[in-house]
């Protein structure tokens, strides 16, 4: 679907002599819906027209591929997934270098937490500006952890281990875990495991490391919990929704995910266990809790447009704290910490997933996959050992192959 969308220009203005029309290209999301409804306000601010393309991911992708990359000037603005497509725009210099831009003092680039803002970096320029988050909570049943005696959600992955084999114990048809199992699908979710264990996906000199000591612990153990405290022959190919469904059915008793698929589980209309469902910050392992904070989406500026003093009028005001709030308080969870920290950002969220998130962000990494340009090829050769993990497979041997795998993609990315 695209929707174009001029709204009333009111007077003059535009920039320097520049079009007096934004043109900007947003994804399918409630972020934009949000956006769209606020327009006129900007519009008669600046005097500026936007017009709007509204596109779902697939045929955004498309749309940006060809625009792209025949350096068309017909994009101004444009929302992009800065760990999907990010490495990609940035390498290809479709984006532009937003350095000057985010030294406006009233804006206050430093109120961005700092995960996000890793994420729209590339070579120490900011390319972008992020819009929304996500970072990695533990959901759990209140229920099966009182009916355990446990008298608190786990704040450890050894606490958590131990828990969730003794409900799993205790009730046969509950399992004690479940998390995504699929090889591309669950890396995401296992980067706050590789993390918290002291590892990354490449060290700090860009090698391949998922066979660090660090790597091949978080994999046994992530793959091993499934095994033994996930549900009986449990499938190697969920993704979110499947292991959601398992969750929300009452059929186990914590769940590692995003927070912003809350509302799944938190929604009488689609969980069973809706007055059930609690929230807590990522269980810390031997290098604490570190689960990732990310950008699921950004704002670039396309560095072919000739209108790059209206395009940045327009990404300072949908950025700005106000429209951050707004957005917050309509459950897109944004990335300022003024808002977070401002209890009205946090008014229409359950208590303890604001908590949850506030610690989060603290320590979160900014990335939840390989920062790489062909991440989906990436996210196949370094989720294979926590398959293999699961079928109780040597995760260190799986390790060690994935290792050498992904140092030949390394290389042959960087020729």
């Amino acid at each position: 679907m695209v929707v174009a969308m001029g709204l009333s220009a009111c007077g003059g203005g535009g920039d320097g002599g520049a079009s007096t029309t934004v043109r900007v290209t947003l994804a399918n999301h409630v972020w934009t819906e949000n956006i769209k409804q606020a327009l006129p306000e900007f519009e008669k601010q600046t005097g500026l027209q936007v017009e709007i393309t509204q596109l779902g991911e697939d045929q955004l992708s498309d749309q940006y591929n060809v625009k792209l990359n025949a350096g068309s000037s017909d994009i101004d603005v444009m929302m992009y997934r800065p760990l999907q497509e990010g490495r990609l725009f940035a390498k290809n210099k479709y984006l532009a270098d937003l350095s000057a831009q985010v030294k406006s003092t009233t804006w206050d680039f430093s109120d961005f937490q700092a995960g996000p803002v890793e994420a729209t970096t590339y070579e120490d320029k900011p390319v972008g500006v992020p819009i929304i988050t996500e970072q990695e909570v533990l959901y759990y049943r209140k229920d099966l952890l009182a009916k355990a005696g446990l008298s608190a959600p786990p704040k450890t992955l050894d606490e958590l281990k131990a828990a969730a084999a003794k409900i799993k114990a205790a009730e046969p048809d509950v399992a004690g875990f479940i998390a995504r199992t699929g090889k591309s699908a669950a890396v995401t979710q296992f980067s706050s495991f590789l993390y918290s264990f002291g590892g990354d996906f490449v060290d700090s000199s860009g090698k391949a490391a998922v066979n660090s000591d660090a790597a091949k612990q978080a994999y046994a153990y992530y793959g091993g919990l499934i095994k033994d405290s996930g549900p009986a022959n449990v499938s190697t190919d969920m993704g979110w929704p499947e292991a959601m469904a398992i969750f929300t059915q009452g059929k186990a008793a914590f769940y590692t995910e995003a927070n912003s698929l809350y509302k799944n589980a938190t929604d009488p209309a689609k969980s069973k266990i809706s007055d059930e469902v609690g929230f807590a910050p990522f269980p810390a392992g031997p290098s604490g809790s570190k689960p990732y904070n990310i950008p699921s989406w950004a704002l670039g500026v396309n560095s072919s447009s000739e209108n790059t003093g209206n395009a940045w009028k327009f990404i300072e005001w949908a950025t700005s704290k106000e429209q951050t709030l707004t957005q917050q308080k309509s459950g897109v969870p944004g990335a300022r910490s003024s808002v977070w920290a401002n209890p009205e950002g946090t008014s229409t969220f359950p208590k303890d997933l604001a908590e949850a998130i506030a610690a989060s962000t603290k320590a979160g990494v900014g990335h939840d996959r390989p920062l790489v340009v062909k991440v989906a090829e990436a996210r196949e050769i370094v989720g294979q050992p926590i398959v293999d993990a699961i079928t109780g497979k040597d995760a260190a041997a799986a390790a060690d192959t994935a290792n050498a795998a992904f140092q030949k993609f390394l290389d042959d990315e960087a020729k």
